[in-house]
């Protein structure tokens, strides 16, 4: 099982480049859109985890892109999380511009977990992420 949400968004002058067009760098910041609201949605915003003691920092980054939005235009992504054994959290994300039907991009990003207080990497994942994994029905 798969958990995803999706969000739309009209593209602003000023997250474009001088020919109009969304420029390259703003996928990322569309990504994090897409985990915020993901986040929102089932219950694991950066503060909940933040309260359980941990940070969790992208260590990659992936952006495949396959045809403009310009300026004017609307979008929408779709956040999903990739299922992992491993103390991570996974996310794939589709942006589809909705003026043409066309897929804008495609990407992931991989986030660890560090711990607030000792800024060390957990190799396993935190009790509460496996709870939620639960709660959401991702394990059993």
């Amino acid at each position: 099982m798969k958990l995803s949400d999706e969000i739309e968004f009209d593209v602003r002058f000023s997250e474009t480049d001088a020919m109009g067009v969304v420029w390259h760098g703003n996928y990322l910041k569309f990504f994090e859109d897409g985990r915020e609201a993901f986040g929102k949605k089932f219950g694991i915003e950066y503060l909940d985890v933040y309260k359980q003691g941990y940070f969790t920092p992208i260590v990659r980054s992936e952006i495949d892109h396959k045809s403009p939005i310009n300026y004017g235009e609307s979008a929408k992504i779709i956040t999903t999380l990739v299922p992992s054994k491993a103390a991570k959290m996974i996310f794939d994300y589709e942006i589809i511009n909705l003026s043409t039907g066309k897929v804008s991009a495609i990407g992931q990003t991989i986030q660890i977990f560090l711990s607030v207080e000792s800024r060390e990497l957990e190799l396993y994942a935190p009790d509460f992420y496996v709870d939620w994994k639960k709660k959401m029905g991702l394990i059993k």
